[in-house]
């Protein structure tokens, strides 16, 4: 990956210290204003540090074939298209942790940027119009599948650390999405699923399914 194995090992991810730095020298001149401003400066800054954290995950131990939650976020679609391919959407809200994690052991084989607009990441369009970051994976056994960062109304920079070549295992942080987004799975034909629509999930957690 392009940053070093600690890199997300604090509990605050780094990306975030600048805004957090932002958020308090802001709160600090609000202070020196009125005691009302200074307190929803704080508030602020207790939402900008909440947005950027990065509780630790346990991994569940399985079979290779598990799959784990890339991120924490409500299951918007859960569904198999006509190709057989199973497609999962998460989405994000503001309060979620926006750390993107890799769903299987497997190898990076491609990663593709696409700009976009920005429209509300829960839509199912956003899927195709919106900025967004595409990651393709495959398997010890030969299974391919994507990973799919896209920005939402708030969110405007995607962060994608992973690059063609690496082998990562499941659980493994590989990006962030700034303020409320989406992440897409497009996963083989023959996945089991073991969450349904408007399931509520954890990043690195919760286990989605197992691979054909």
């Amino acid at each position: 990956m392009k940053v070093g194995p600690d890199h997300f090992r604090t509990p605050i991810a780094r990306e975030g210290i600048p805004f957090i730095l932002i958020a308090g020298i802001l709160a600090a001149v609000l202070f020196s204003l009125s005691k009302v401003l200074g307190v929803v400066g704080l508030l602020l800054v207790a939402f900008v540090v909440n947005f950027f954290r990065n509780p630790p995950r346990r991994v569940p131990a399985g079979p290779p074939g598990r799959i784990v939650s890339p991120a924490d976020g409500k299951i918007v679609v859960a569904e198999t298209g006509p190709t057989g391919r199973v497609k999962v959407s998460i989405f994000m809200n503001v309060f979620n942790v926006h750390l993107n994690r890799i769903p299987v052991d497997g190898t990076v084989t491609g990663v593709t940027y696409f700009p976009g607009v920005f429209m509300n990441a829960s839509f199912d369009k956003a899927s195709e119009q919106n900025e967004r970051n595409r990651v393709e994976m495959r398997t010890e056994k030969g299974e391919s599948l994507t990973m799919v960062q896209v920005a939402g109304l708030v969110a405007r920079r995607i962060l994608c650390y992973a690059e063609p070549g690496e082998t990562l295992a499941a659980g493994t942080i590989y990006g962030l999405i700034r303020f409320g987004s989406r992440v897409d799975l497009d996963l083989p034909a023959g996945t089991t699923l073991s969450v349904r629509l408007g399931e509520t999930v954890k990043g690195g957690e919760t286990v989605l399914g197992t691979l054909p």
